[in-house]
């Protein structure tokens, strides 16, 4: 059924019960795969991604740390820039679950540049690397708890985060919740889906988060298929 989307949706999703999981929940990352080749995820990190490394005077080694990574698929599009410009790019995938840990060895199991790691936000040790990505990763939280993660990412960063999450609107929540249905039959894709549209983002609550930081840097864009990417420098001084 339709729902307003004036405020974000509070609710839980099915993957933020770590009580379950197991083989469903594998299917339903190989299933998030081919959505975010659908509704163009990966480019939106990489935009964001390459804001950062213009903004640092291009450096030719670099770090990113994927946050919440899940399978970690759209960070493929992030190694072939790196291939094209010559930079030599390592990538951290980090989840808390073993599920997701397991999909991206398998997905990444011929990449020496790509290393797994099962832990979480929490966990990172300070400036543990150049950039720290989240894809469709920040949208679980809510409240002050938004607040905290974004500083969390920031302070496990050297030069900035990024952030590619969903923009709140009926227009995607509709397009994701039929899509879903044709593409899976799997319980966390048809519930959590539509949910993490509705627990999305609008222009509003990304300057309410720049105020909140105090980070003028910060600047967000709208993304085609219903996204936004927010870029945080890290601060210099």
């Amino acid at each position: 059924m339709f729902r307003r989307f004036k405020q974000r949706a509070v609710e839980h999703e099915l993957m933020d019960d770590f009580s379950t999981g197991g083989a469903e929940l594998r299917e339903a990352l190989q299933h998030l795969r081919m959505l975010n080749r659908i509704f163009g995820a990966a480019s939106t990190t990489l935009f964001g991604v390459q804001q950062i490394w213009l903004e640092s005077d291009k450096p030719r080694r670099f770090s990113i740390l994927d946050i919440g990574s899940g399978s970690g698929d759209v960070n493929r599009q992030i190694l072939r820039w790196a291939d094209e410009n010559q930079i030599d790019v390592r990538i951290t995938l980090v989840d808390i679950t073993e599920e997701a840990c397991e999909e991206a060895r398998l997905l990444y199991c011929n990449e020496p540049r790509i290393h797994v790691m099962r832990s979480n936000l929490f966990e990172l040790p300070e400036g543990c690397a150049d950039v720290l990505t989240g894809t469709q990763f920040v949208h679980h939280f809510i409240g002050n708890e938004l607040l905290k993660v974004v500083e969390s990412m920031l302070k496990a960063s050297r030069l900035g985060v990024v952030i590619n999450d969903i923009h709140r609107h009926w227009i995607p929540w509709a397009a994701v919740w039929l899509t879903a249905r044709i593409v899976s039959n799997n319980r966390y894709i048809l519930n959590d889906g539509p949910l993490s549209v509705a627990k999305g983002f609008r222009s509003e609550d990304w300057k309410n988060l720049r105020e909140a930081l105090g980070a003028t840097e910060m600047f967000y864009v709208w993304r085609p298929m219903f996204r936004y990417v927010v870029v945080i420098p890290k601060s210099k001084g």
